[in-house]
């Protein structure tokens, strides 16, 4: 978490292989992990075995993305984040799979980029901002996850600073039932905003660590990828966050906090003909434009928290009546509720009951260095455009 003001929320890395060149926008940074970073404990890179074909390029890609060597990214290329080459605009995402590169070690050792609000940056004369809600203790998702929880997940990506962590939530995708791909996490969890450009080597693991066991369990029993990850790693195929976040999100400060959204398309690393949906058994419906604070009823938060008292292993939720945040009176005002997960949260899922039935209606966002409470954009209409770039594309 940053020295003082408000974290973002991920965390740490696994494994797998292909490419994908996609529609995306929003971007940020993330909160601490375990302090055993891993950043420079570079693996070394074994090349794809894909197939011949899937080393092409599509045709009408951007120019920034003719000249890539997708042989040269795999064995180690990605490591080069020298400016110019950061690719950032919403055509072009790639995640080539790049086998072995996310193994358990490297997951638990990823940290976060610094991201950070001040509490001087929300004031009542921003919008419409309610108290601070109180903190309400996070708990502890009954295990197995994928059977308590199986939407839920973890999402690993590389940055210039090392390996970080996220949390996401498998969502119904409609032009797809039953067979989603689709996992919707924070903006800041696939792109860096304004101040860069994509991450990259995404993947999403559902029912992360299912029996909720600890590191030193873990370690103690020699944990490999199938015991932390049973459902299957999926790599990012395509990623798009909102121009909004793209334009104007910071690691510091919250700016672009209410655009903070982010949808991806994912594929098993293996290449096996399952969807996610189908992988894990579940998948969210999403709730754009759900009412605002007064008629929306509880939310319950999701996600991986990983700065102390938590380890990143274990799955918590946290249930509140929500408030609202305003960072700036010129942006859409968040959701709030009181809540204890720090980071590695972010990301993470909100729901509410529409007609009986649970539905995201935001993604963990913000919050204090104090872990009090977190944020998260309520989806509009920009959102729900995001979201129809991926799906059933």
């Amino acid at each position: 978490m940053p020295a003082n003001g408000k974290r973002r929320i991920p965390r740490k890395a696994l494994a797998a292989a292909a490419l994908a060149v996609t529609l995306a926008l929003t971007a940020g940074a993330c909160e601490d992990g375990d302090g055993d970073s891993g950043a420079d404990d570079k693996q070394q890179q074994q090349e794809s075995q894909a197939p011949e074909k899937d080393l092409a390029l599509p045709e009408g890609i951007p120019d920034a993305l003719k000249n890539l060597d997708l042989d040269k990214w795999r064995d180690g290329g990605w490591e080069d984040w020298a400016k110019e080459d950061w690719l950032r605009d919403a055509r072009e995402f790639i995640n080539p799979i790049i086998e072995d590169l996310w193994d358990p070690d490297r997951m638990w050792d990823a940290e976060q980029p610094p991201n950070r609000v001040d509490e001087d940056d929300v004031s009542e004369d921003q919008g419409v901002t309610d108290p601070e809600p109180a903190p309400v203790e996070a708990v502890e998702a009954s295990t197995p996850y994928d059977e308590s929880q199986p939407a839920a997940g973890k999402i690993f990506f590389d940055t210039p600073e090392g390996p970080m962590v996220c949390s996401g939530t498998v969502v119904a995708d409609p032009a797809n039932p039953g067979k989603s791909n689709l996992v919707a996490t924070a903006g800041h969890c696939v792109h860096k905003g304004s101040e860069g450009g994509w991450w990259r080597n995404i993947i999403f693991v559902p029912s992360f660590n299912p029996e909720g066991k600890t590191v030193a369990e873990l370690e103690a029993e020699q944990a490999t990828e199938a015991d932390i990850a049973p459902k299957g790693t999926f790599w990012a195929e395509e990623a798009r966050t909102t121009d909004e976040w793209i334009s104007e999100g910071k690691s510091q400060g919250g700016v672009g906090a209410p655009y903070d959204f982010a949808v991806m398309k994912v594929q098993p690393k293996d290449g096996g003909g399952q969807s996610l949906e189908e992988a894990v058994g579940a998948a969210v419906p999403v709730w754009f434009d759900a009412p605002a604070v007064k008629d929306v009823g509880d939310l319950t938060a999701t996600g991986y928290p990983a700065a102390a008292p938590y380890d990143g292993g274990r799955l918590y939720s946290c249930t509140d009546a929500p408030g609202r945040l305003s960072i700036q009176a010129s942006q859409p005002t968040m959701y709030r509720i009181g809540c204890t997960m720090t980071a590695g949260a972010s990301g993470g899922g909100w729901t509410a009951s529409n007609d009986g039935e649970e539905q995201l209606v935001s993604v963990t966002s913000i919050g204090p260095l104090q872990a009090t409470w977190l944020a998260g954009p309520r989806l509009d209409k920009e959102a729900e455009a995001v979201f129809d770039e991926v799906s059933g594309g």
